[in-house]
């Protein structure tokens, strides 16, 4: 009784989460295994029959094989936006803790402003069609990159206040220029927060709708989020199909989360309270 006196709030919590978290996943799953007839009902039924693997391979099959186009252009944009991310905002972050000068304030005012505005689509898209990079997927990795800065940059100032400006001296003292001194001193210290900025930027990127929407559009240029208008239209809907490419495109970011989750923790509360 004492056991439960103590840890009911915790009790509750668990069971919140799990109301939260799984009950829409399993119903994902058993809208995935069912036929289109069964999947249309949109209820918690136990199938009648299992036909996940052949709505998987229509799924990937259709309009060409644009799933696997699509995994191939969200790859590129992750993995290039993040490693943008990584290298501008941990830069970003030691020269403003490391250097005070009267634009400090400028920038972080601007950093902060990144964080609270919400982003102008029609002033971008103009940008984008000026420069020549409206609807190319290089163009959508400058938009992700400037997106997710002011984050990032943020991230990386707090962890580098931790670590001790007596190890930029001592470099400087044995030779070492400014680069140096990031890049083999303090760039490998970063890498608890470089995990969370990693985890964190590589899961919105690779879920994010709004952007490829609005800056990349195209079959040919298509990314996973984009794929779910394959299979719903105004008066016809495939919920077997779209619930199936819904459970393919939902596992790489809950893959990356189960296994990165204490270094996305122990990322973000580092640097938060300062010795």
């Amino acid at each position: 009784m004492n056991f439960l006196r103590k840890y009911w709030l915790n009790a509750v919590a668990v069971v919140v989460s799990a109301v939260v978290f799984l009950v829409p996943f399993v119903f994902i799953i058993l809208t995935a295994v069912k036929d289109k007839q069964e999947a249309a009902l949109l209820d918690f039924a136990w199938p009648t029959g299992f036909h996940l693997w052949d709505n998987i391979v229509e799924v990937i099959t259709t309009r060409n094989w644009m799933l696997v186009t699509a995994f191939v252009n969200s790859t590129i944009l992750t993995v290039v936006s993040v490693t943008l991310l990584v290298i501008f905002a941990a830069m970003v972050g030691f020269v403003l803790q490391r250097r005070k000068t009267k634009w400090n304030g400028l920038i972080n005012f601007l950093i902060l402003a990144g964080l609270m505005m919400p982003p102008a689509v029609v002033p971008t898209i103009w940008l984008l069609q000026g420069i020549g990079l409206f609807g190319k997927l290089h163009g959508l990795i400058l938009i992700e990159v400037a997106y997710g800065l002011s984050f990032s940059i943020i991230l990386y100032r707090a962890f580098i206040s931790t670590i001790p400006r007596e190890l930029d001296e001592a470099a400087i003292i044995d030779g070492a220029r400014p680069l140096d001194v990031f890049f083999r001193v303090i760039l490998p210290l970063l890498w608890p927060v470089t995990v969370t900025n990693i985890v964190v930027q590589s899961v919105a990127i690779f879920n994010d709708f709004t952007n490829p929407l609005y800056y990349l559009p195209g079959n040919a240029n298509a990314t996973v989020q984009l794929t779910l208008y394959n299979f719903q239209s105004q008066y016809n809907t495939a919920y077997n199909l779209l619930f199936t490419n819904i459970l393919l495109i939902t596992i790489p970011p809950l893959l990356v989360f189960l296994f990165f989750n204490r270094q996305i923790v122990a990322g973000m509360t580092a640097g938060a309270v300062k010795g």
